[in-house]
């Protein structure tokens, strides 16, 4: 089923997930383990993130070195036969991406996810690469998540960049894209952010799961701004649950967000790691029931492949 049909469908407010597939060289059991504690809780869809190939210079005997391009995880379209294998009646959501790849490339990613019956993908843009202030396309490739959408758009109604395909079936993809409450750290202003979110959906997003947020307020504002804008589809919120004091530091620095001070002060007051571990989770209960109150849809919860304390929020708010 289509996540568009499943929001429109449901008759109350659910939970859904997104994993980080472990690292290449695991075996499929570390994927299964990562979802296994969190099918009690019946999800619609889970989503499955997908990351770039990097660049590394390795070092050579004589001195010099030798650039190499390597894959860190396993590719996305296996990754999704071996979810479906375990579960066959989860709706599996890949996560598609411009950064370090050409049209075509995507493009067969894309129909070999197709032939895989997958109806459901979320179109990002990726990140710049370590050592890339800013997001470099790749020739031929896609330098916005909107350009992205729309050739999705175009794959739907049976149109290939393909000139070889002939008679080639209609995808039926539902499309997810993201939103920055907080705005994405790139854009000159919020304004400006809502404009090319607004292309995304211009182009053919079904729906909207924003990034990670610790102030209610700003979700609420963001949303009326969304309306106001005119863009109608629904909007997930996407919620982490902070684990250490560490990533006091380092979740702004990585993802460019606000942590609000009443947080930081109880985090910073946590007498050990446990204790700051429950007060994530604790934050974001109250976060969930505060959204699910205010009429959000659904609450989107990154796991990043750790679920205790996603599994403790969801069983006292669900």
């Amino acid at each position: 089923m289509k996540v568009i049909d499943i929001l429109n469908n449901s008759q109350r407010p659910f939970a859904s997930f997104e994993l980080v597939p472990p690292l290449k060289g695991s075996d499929v059991t570390r994927l299964y383990d990562s979802i296994d504690p969190l099918m009690e809780f019946v999800p619609p869809f889970i989503n499955v993130t997908c990351h770039r190939d990097e660049v590394e210079y390795v070092l050579n005997a004589d001195g010099t070195y030798t650039k190499m391009t390597l894959a860190k995880r396993p590719g996305t379209v296996a990754i999704v036969a071996a979810i479906m294998r375990r579960y066959p009646t989860l709706e599996i959501v890949p996560h598609v991406i411009c950064g370090g790849a050409s049209r075509s490339k995507v493009e067969s990613e894309l129909l070999d996810l197709h032939f895989l019956g997958v109806q459901n993908v979320v179109a990002l843009r990726g990140d710049a690469i370590p050592g890339q202030r800013f997001f470099i396309a790749e020739p031929d490739g896609f330098s916005h998540s909107s350009e992205l959408v729309a050739m999705i758009s175009s794959l739907n109604r049976g149109q290939y960049l393909d000139p070889t395909v002939k008679n080639g079936l209609s995808t039926d993809f539902c499309v997810g894209v993201a939103a920055y409450p907080e705005k994405h750290y790139e854009a000159a202003n919020l304004d400006t952010d809502i404009q090319y979110l607004k292309q995304k959906v211009e182009a053919g997003a079904d729906y909207i799961v924003t990034q990670m947020f610790f102030d209610n307020s700003q979700y609420f504002r963001f949303v009326d701004r969304l309306r106001e804008a005119g863009i109608k589809v629904p909007v997930i919120p996407g919620l982490k649950p902070i684990s250490s004091q560490r990533q006091i530091d380092l979740l702004p620095r990585s993802f460019h967000i606000d942590i609000p001070q009443p947080l930081v002060s109880e985090l910073r007051k946590a007498k050990s790691a446990d204790a700051a571990y429950q007060i994530g989770i604790e934050w974001a209960i109250q976060q969930s029931r505060e959204l699910l109150a205010h009429g959000a849809p659904a609450v989107h919860y990154y796991t990043m492949a750790k679920t205790d304390n996603v599994r403790q929020i969801v069983k006292a708010v669900f």
